[in-house]
C-alpha cells in the first residue's frame, strides 16, 4: 500500500519537535548521581542498579559486553563479555542476583527475522560468558524495541516496541524454551518512541521513558497513572529502577551523568499503597487502542507535522511573491 503523503511529513518533522523538546528541559546538575569514567561507555543504551552497583550496555556497534559500574565514584569495575557478533544490543533488565537480562532487539529497519535475549553473569572483575540466550518472535512481523523488562514477582520477561506513533508491550511466555524461537503475545498499547522502561518493586506499576517523557502505568491494565517531563539529557536511553523504587536515568555520549528523577509526592503514595484484593488478573491479550491515546501520541507529531507545512507554505508564498514582483518589473 502507497504511503500516506502526511506520514512523510510528520516522519520528516517528528524529528526535530523531540529534539526541541529535549533541549527545551532546563538543566538539573542537582539530580546527578554519577557520571560515568569508562572512555569504552560511549552510548549507555540500557540501565540497571541492583546490589549497590550500576549496569549498562553500550548500544549498536558495540560487541556485546556489560558494564559493571560502581556509583560511587563512575568507575567501571568489571565487565563480561558474552557474544562478539551481537546486532543491536539496546537493553538491560534485572535476572536476579549476580545476573542480568541483555536484550539485543534492536531492529531499526525491521528486518530481524527473531531477536534474542540474554542471561547474563555480572559483577566485579572481567570475565568471558556467553550466559543463556533465548530467542524471540513478534507476532504479526519484525518490529524495533529498545526495552526490555521484567516483573519483579514473576520474573516473566517483556518487550516494548519503539513506534513513532505509539509502542505495544509484548509478553514473553512464561516457560522459555531455550532451543526454539519463543513467540511474544500482545499485552497493549503504550507511548511512542519507548527507549527503555522498568517495574517498580510493587510489581503493580511500570514506567517507560522516552527521549523526553516518561509515564507511570498501572500493571497490569496498562492504565496511565502519570505523565512525567524528564530532566534535560544528550539523549536519553537508559531507565533503572533501584530496589528501593528511584528511578535513576542514562544518556548517550561520552562520560554521560546518570540522573535522579524525583517522583511526584502523588505517584510516590500511589507506589506505597496497598494492592486491593481484588486484583486485576494478567491478560493475554492486546487492549484496545483508544482515540484519547491515539490522540495523545500524535499530538507532538501533529504539531511538528504543522511546523513543517507552515514553512513550507510561508516559502510558497514568499517565491510566488517574488515571481510577480519580478513579471511586474519587467
Amino acid at each position: 500500500m502507497r504511503g500516506s503523503p502526511l506520514l512523510g511529513v510528520l516522519a520528516i518533522g517528528a524529528p526535530f519537535v523531540v529534539g526541541a523538546f529535549v533541549v527545551s528541559n532546563p538543566l538539573r546538575p542537582d539530580l546527578e548521581v554519577f557520571t560515568f569514567t569508562d572512555p569504552e561507555i560511549v552510548e549507555s543504551s540500557g540501565l540497571v542498579a541492583r546490589d549497590g552497583l550500576a549496569y549498562t550496555v553500550n548500544d549498536s556497534g558495540d560487541t556485546g559486553r556489560v558494564f559493571t559500574v560502581d556509583p560511587e565514584t563512575g568507575d567501571t569495575v568489571g565487565t563480561t563479555a558474552f557474544d562478539p557478533d551481537a546486532e543491536d544490543v539496546e537493553a538491560l533488565a534485572p535476572a536476579g542476583p549476580g545476573e542480568v537480562w541483555v536484550g539485543d532487539i534492536g531492529d531499526n529497519r525491521r528486518q530481524r527475522s527473531e531477536i534474542t535475549v540474554t542471561r547474563v553473569p555480572v559483577g566485579q572483575g572481567e570475565r568471558t560468558d556467553a550466559g543463556t540466550a533465548v530467542r524471540l518472535i513478534y507476532p504479526g512481523g519484525a518490529r524495533d524495541a529498545e526495552a526490555l523488562l521484567v516483573h519483579p514477582q514473576t520474573g516473566r520477561l517483556f518487550v516494548v516496541s519503539k513506534g513513532a506513533l505509539g509502542g505495544q508491550v509484548y509478553a514473553a511466555p512464561r516457560e522459555l524454551d531455550e532451543s526454539a524461537p519463543n513467540r511474544l503475545a500482545p499485552r497493549g498499547p503504550v507511548l511512542g518512541m519507548v527507549t527503555d522502561g522498568s517495574f517498580f518493586p510493587d510489581g503493580r506499576h511500570l514506567m517507560l521513558r522516552s527521549y523526553g517523557r516518561a509515564v507511570v502505568y498501572h500493571w497490569p491494565s496498562l492504565e496511565p497513572e502519570a505523565d512525567l517531563e524528564l530532566p534535560r539529557q544528550r539523549q536519553g536511553e537508559g531507565l533503572a529502577v533501584t530496589e528501593d523504587g528511584e528511578v535513576l536515568l542514562s544518556s548517550e555520549g561520552r562520560e554521560a551523568p546518570v540522573l535522579r528523577l524525583p517522583l511526584p509526592d502523588d505517584v510516590q503514595a500511589a507506589l506505597e499503597d496497598e494492592p486491593q484484593q481484588s486484583a486485576q488478573p494478567e491478560r493475554t491479550s492486546a487492549r484496545d487502542v483508544t482515540a484519547e491515546a491515539r490522540d495523545q501520541e500524535l499530538r507532538p507529531y501533529l504539531i511538528g507535522g504543522g511546523i513543517l507545512l507552515g514553512v513550507v507554505a510561508v516559502a510558497a508564498a514568499v517565491r510566488h511573491w517574488r515571481h510577480g514582483a519580478h513579471r511586474r518589473s519587467r
